[in-house]
């Protein structure tokens, strides 16, 4: 089973780097999921088994639902604790950058991330930059790659399936604590919905077989993350499904929308909606969902989810309609209009779309 990822000399560097490093920052993308909180934790811990101490920085909150993972009370939030993080980038000397490689995708924290004078490592799997936004190594660019190491591979089901193989191939598995498994299989369960999609390759289910040799319970880590909502995001998750959900059967597409009212309405915090996109994907032939979320804080901005079957690919149409991108069947974007207005483009985009 081919598990190893970094070529000779990409090992050989990545090892260098934290070897000559003392102040070691772990960052990923804004509103963190499973796969980059997991991921980034799981980094954290290979990083002090080698007598580092990283801090790992994330943009802002991350679910209710993934509060239970090991060591989130080390992470610090760059929306609570502006200028302490400011400061750790700023004297940094190695900063690494997981789940991401725009540095758009940190938002408020863009700017510091950009400056920062640290060498910038990438760990990552998805699509690179567009070719304006190539990495760059100034600071002055939307890339975050460092010219030196950029682990960026698309076909991988998740970063926490990178930080795995690489620390395997650095021979560290045996050293890595049950914590480290727990945050590995967290950020692979989530990033594939549970081994439902982007999960097919045989390496996968050996790295899972791996993974539970350290004794992780993988069915509590299921019901902690996927059964772990309040009441009032079950009744909201049903009003959505049976008041909003809007399905066009001749194209096999549907969508539904969240205003700011019905969050007030029904209680919302952060991570209630997780996963509500997959749903209509039940539907018998069903192929794209697509969820719409007004902000609740900022004034017309839409936040858009996209969700595919077999050969659809939404990341196509979330970057021809809906300013974002992704993975072939799991795709974002966002929308600066009303709710309204998002819909329309909603509407249009699936009856138009001949990707």
């Amino acid at each position: 089973m081919q598990i190893d990822i970094l070529t000779s000399q990409e090992a050989a560097v990545l090892q260098e780097l934290i070897a000559a490093s003392s102040h070691i920052v772990i960052t990923c993308h804004k509103s963190p999921d499973g796969d980059a909180l997991g991921s980034s934790l799981a980094w954290a811990e290979y990083l002090r088994s080698l007598g580092k101490e990283p801090t790992v920085v994330v943009p802002d909150a991350f679910p209710d639902f993934l509060q239970w993972l090991p060591n989130t009370q080390t992470v610090v939030r760059y929306d609570k604790r502006p200028d302490y993080v400011d400061l750790m980038l700023k004297t940094a000397d190695l900063v690494f950058c997981l789940d991401f490689n725009e540095s758009s995708r940190v938002d408020a924290m863009q700017t510091a991330l950009n400056e920062t004078k640290a060498r910038k490592v990438v760990i990552d799997h998805h699509l690179l930059p567009s070719t304006e936004d190539e990495p760059t190594t100034d600071g002055a660019g939307e890339g975050v790659a460092d010219e030196r190491l950029l682990i960026s591979h698309p076909d991988l089901s998740s970063t926490s399936e990178l930080v795995f193989r690489i620390i395997w191939q650095l021979g560290s598995f045996e050293a890595m604590p049950k914590s480290w498994a727990i945050q590995v299989y967290c950020g692979m369960m989530t990033d594939t919905g549970g081994f439902t999609f982007n999960s097919s390759r045989p390496e996968i289910y050996f790295i899972i077989g791996q993974l539970l040799t350290k004794r992780i319970n993988k069915d509590k880590i299921y019901r902690k993350v996927y059964n772990n909502y309040s009441s009032w995001a079950i009744r909201l998750r049903g009003h959505i499904m049976c008041n909003k959900l809007n399905v066009f059967e001749e194209q096999h597409a549907s969508y539904f929308a969240i205003s700011k009212k019905e969050m007030h309405d029904f209680h919302f915090i952060k991570g209630d909606a997780e996963g509500l996109v997959n749903e209509p994907l039940r539907i018998k032939n069903m192929r794209l969902s697509i969820s719409l979320r007004e902000d609740d804080r900022v004034p017309n901005l839409v936040w858009v989810s996209l969700r595919s079957v077999d050969d659809f690919p939404c990341n196509k149409l979330a970057e021809q309609y809906f300013n974002g991108g992704g993975h072939l069947n799991a795709s974002g974007g966002r929308l600066n209009c009303s709710l309204e207005e998002a819909e329309q483009i909603t509407r249009k985009a699936i009856m138009e779309f001949k990707g």
